[in-house]
């Protein structure tokens, strides 16, 4: 119980506060946005490196790397810098609203995956919590910005839609490092968006 009070504390504190009819200048989402990007950066190859040291061979292998491995249902991060470039506000910041609720659902898939996998290993459990409430924490932040730039928020739905139970541990270990590798490109992208739109709109 106190763990989950918490969880929620911390989600608070991550989640801008909005007055109720308040004008929202876009510097301050952005502001917040960017200085929790930047503290989810400093966690995420941690979070990796974490993951697939309890996953065995070969995952844990020196040098270990799978970038052809994607799910369908978590978009990938990576796109040329011309592509990026172009994007304008509403794009960027729908683009990564939408990786960034994918990733909120993945990461508790993960999570409830590695309970079964791995029960035996706090600390990954424990980063895979906390880098799931980041991700959340993000999400409200991204709102936020996008509310005060007057563009429309995706309504959420089910990303995940049916999950198979029956996959093999094999393929819950594929999945898991594919969504924590993920995550940790998604955030060096927020870092870059958020930097472009901070200086687009300084406080």
């Amino acid at each position: 119980m106190s763990c989950r009070l918490a969880s929620l504390c911390l989600l608070t504190l991550l989640l801008p506060a909005l007055g109720p009819g308040a004008p929202i200048s876009p510097a301050e989402p952005i502001s917040q946005a960017y200085s929790l990007a930047l503290y989810m950066q400093k966690n995420t190859s941690t979070l990796l490196q974490t993951y697939l040291q309890y996953q065995g061979s070969p995952f844990c292998d020196p040098g270990f790397s799978a970038p052809e491995l994607q799910l369908s249902s978590l978009p990938p991060a990576a796109v040329s810098f011309k592509t990026w470039h172009a994007l304008d506000d509403g794009e960027r910041l729908s683009r990564a609203q939408g990786a960034f609720l994918a990733l909120t659902q993945h990461l508790q898939l993960v999570g409830d995956d590695q309970s079964d996998l791995n029960p035996s290993s706090p600390i990954l459990l424990a980063q895979l919590r906390a880098a799931r409430l980041r991700a959340q924490g993000l999400l409200g932040n991204i709102a936020a910005i996008m509310t005060s730039l007057g563009l429309p928020i995706p309504p959420e739905e089910d990303i995940l839609g049916l999950v198979p139970f029956e996959a093999s541990a094999f393929e819950r270990k594929c999945r898991g490092y594919i969504v924590t590798r993920e995550y940790r490109h998604w955030t060096d992208r927020a870092v870059r968006d958020l930097a472009l739109l901070k200086a687009k709109y300084p406080g």
